[in-house]
């Protein structure tokens, strides 16, 4: 059952209670790694555990589906181009969880892009636990997706 989340700002990546933070370097210029984050239904060729991710309310927010069914109805809350992009979750069929954001930070590395991911939420005790558990499986996925989107953009 689809759900509503506790309203959030960009403020919510840096205060939430648990925070997942991963940061890998790629080839590609920073301009294309965010034409990539912005390109919505480009999401589910490059980051495996999307299945299908839409733009919706005239690319102010996206619906995202991810492997397991689960998914979210989410506001785009940052787009600065080349910088930073990043979406809170307003609805979702994921249970425990109250509020959730994740924050994309690009930035210069070399000839390359430097990629954070940040993975805010905050839910119930058990939610809580079970994302702390889930942390060794989001690096991978991000990993995988960096590793994908990168060969992606070299293509």
């Amino acid at each position: 059952m689809a759900r509503r989340l506790r309203p959030v700002g960009l403020d919510f990546v840096g205060t939430a209670p648990v925070r997942h933070v991963f940061v890998r370097e790629v080839a590609a210029p920073v301009a294309a790694v965010y034409g990539a984050l912005e390109d919505v239904p480009g999401w589910a060729e490059w980051f495996p555990q999307v299945t299908a991710a839409r733009p919706v309310d005239a690319g102010a927010g996206r619906d995202v589906t991810l492997t397991g069914g689960i998914r979210f109805r989410e506001s785009i809350i940052a787009a600065d181009e080349p910088g930073v992009y990043a979406y809170r979750v307003d609805v979702t069929n994921l249970p425990g969880v109250r509020a959730m954001a994740e924050e994309w930070w690009l930035s210069p590395a070399g000839t390359g892009t430097r990629v954070r991911w940040t993975f805010a939420t905050d839910g119930t005790a058990a939610y809580r636990l079970a994302m702390k558990v889930a942390r060794g499986g989001q690096a991978r996925a991000f990993r995988d997706a960096l590793t994908a989107l990168d060969r992606r953009l070299r293509a």
